[in-house]
């Protein structure tokens, strides 16, 4: 079966467009997937389960002509596939599990009481590129290269390893947003429970930079490092600064440049030596690359010799590593149980590309021009050999690594898990009430 639309032969020019979409949603989309995953075991098999669960899950679906649709909630899996290929939304977004269904929540509140309440809610964090604008000299606004895209990857790095060492979430999943960034989803059982409060002093656990976009100095460390800090530092950001940033971006190839890492250091005299330095040898060789090396290194000599006896001066070439190279995270929406994430699998209308899952262990090699987009797929589709026999037809696709990563990284295990807590907490439930009986 070959797509409706514009082409010629099984030609599909690139692009997005409905025609496109609807038969993405109809071929390729794992909506089982989706469902399994939302329904954390609550499927209706073990007596524990609540079967209600799934039911109370607000989705969104932004629509053409930027038609927004909240408060979407279905009851099985046949509903959410069955809306979704009839909608054919452009986006669909995910929000928390309330405590009654959210499409009904205005039956509730003609009662009086105000039962609609978000209970229940995926820990997540959103990393923008376009935050990183004033580190990045590749790109500006939602332009991203591979040159300033390893920025993402640090970010990666640095949070999931606290996300998994310092607070010991185990069922973690992180999305390409399909253009400029990335979304993590903390799935944990005790991630989905927690309160804004408590969702709250895990971003602040990760907050490092104060003031605002007009603050020479963004970053100040008055007192000793955190172990997370210092561990982050010299894993993975001090190598990426020195090895990678400093050359990909030129830091110090010119004097605007380099005059905004000085105005991070607090002392004129430093200041204006290094300044002098610089302008006196504008460069050290032929090699722009050699300029940033050599200056970062001479400012490095400078702020750590023995002359400098003041402990700040020292943590200045920390504090502009960080500056430069620490995830920026969007506070507002960790810190928030009502807060819309956008699902998976889903294409960014922008781009084209599809908003696949990312191995933080691989992350790496994570390259996002060469993410499928719709048009690549549907060609794909088209040119497959039709007597393949796949129980899926996205397996025939560059589509199908990705959901099977999805199933076996992250899906399998932590449906693995929802089930032993949930058999636990009915072993312990039925022990509970043989207690009370035995008296």
């Amino acid at each position: 079966m070959l797509i409706d639309g514009p082409k010629q032969g099984n030609v599909i020019p690139d692009g997005f467009n409905p025609n496109y979409l609807k038969v993405y949603y109809g071929r390729l989309f794992p909506h089982a997937d989706i469902f399994k995953w939302m329904s954390y075991g609550n499927d209706g098999r073990h007596p524990a389960c609540d079967k209600s669960y799934f039911g109370r899950r607000e989705f969104s679906f932004t629509l053409d002509n930027d038609i927004y649709l909240r408060f979407q909630s279905f009851n099985s899996e046949s509903e959410l596939e069955n809306s979704i290929k009839e909608k054919c939304p452009s986006k669909i977004d995910i929000g928390p599990v309330y405590s009654v269904d959210p499409a009904k929540r205005h039956a509730y509140a003609q009662g009086g009481d105000n039962v609609f309440a978000p209970v229940e809610r995926e820990l997540i964090f959103d990393i923008d590129i376009t935050d990183y604008d004033d580190v990045r000299y590749c790109c500006s606004g939602a332009d991203v290269c591979l040159e300033c895209w390893p920025l993402m990857t640090v970010a990666i790095k640095v949070i999931d390893t606290a996300l998994r060492d310092d607070f010991g979430f185990d069922h973690i999943l992180w999305v390409y947003s399909g253009r400029r960034g990335v979304h993590c989803w903390v799935c944990d059982g005790k991630a989905r429970r927690l309160t804004n409060e408590q969702r709250g002093a895990i971003a602040d656990y990760f907050r490092v930079y104060k003031g605002n976009e007009n603050s020479n100095k963004k970053v100040s460390f008055p007192g000793p490092l955190h172990p997370f800090l210092v561990r982050s530092y010299t894993e993975v950001l001090r190598e990426f600064f020195e090895e990678k940033l400093l050359l990909s971006q030129n830091l110090f190839s010119t004097e605007e440049r380099y005059e905004k890492i000085l105005s991070m250091i607090p002392d004129e005299s430093v200041t204006s030596e290094l300044r002098g330095k610089w302008q006196e040898n504008r460069r050290s060789s032929n090699s722009k690359e050699d300029i940033n090396f050599f200056r970062w290194e001479q400012l490095k000599n400078t702020l750590q010799s023995g002359k400098q006896k003041v402990q700040g001066l020292r943590r200045c070439v920390e504090e502009i590593v960080f500056a430069f190279t620490y995830p920026r995270l969007d506070m507002e929406v960790s810190k928030h149980r009502n807060h819309l994430l956008k699902a998976p699998f889903c294409v960014h209308p922008k781009t084209g590309r599809v908003c696949i899952p990312i191995d933080p262990k691989d992350c790496e090699e994570f390259d996002p021009t060469t993410v499928p987009t719709l048009s690549e797929l549907l060609r794909e589709l088209n040119t497959g050999d039709s007597r393949m026999d796949v129980d899926n037809e996205w397996e025939k696709t560059s589509l199908g690594k990705s959901i099977r990563f999805f199933r076996s990284s992250f899906l399998q295990p932590l449906l693995k898990s929802c089930k032993e807590e949930m058999e636990s907490g009915y072993k312990a439930k039925i022990q509970q009430t043989k207690n009370s009986l035995s008296w």
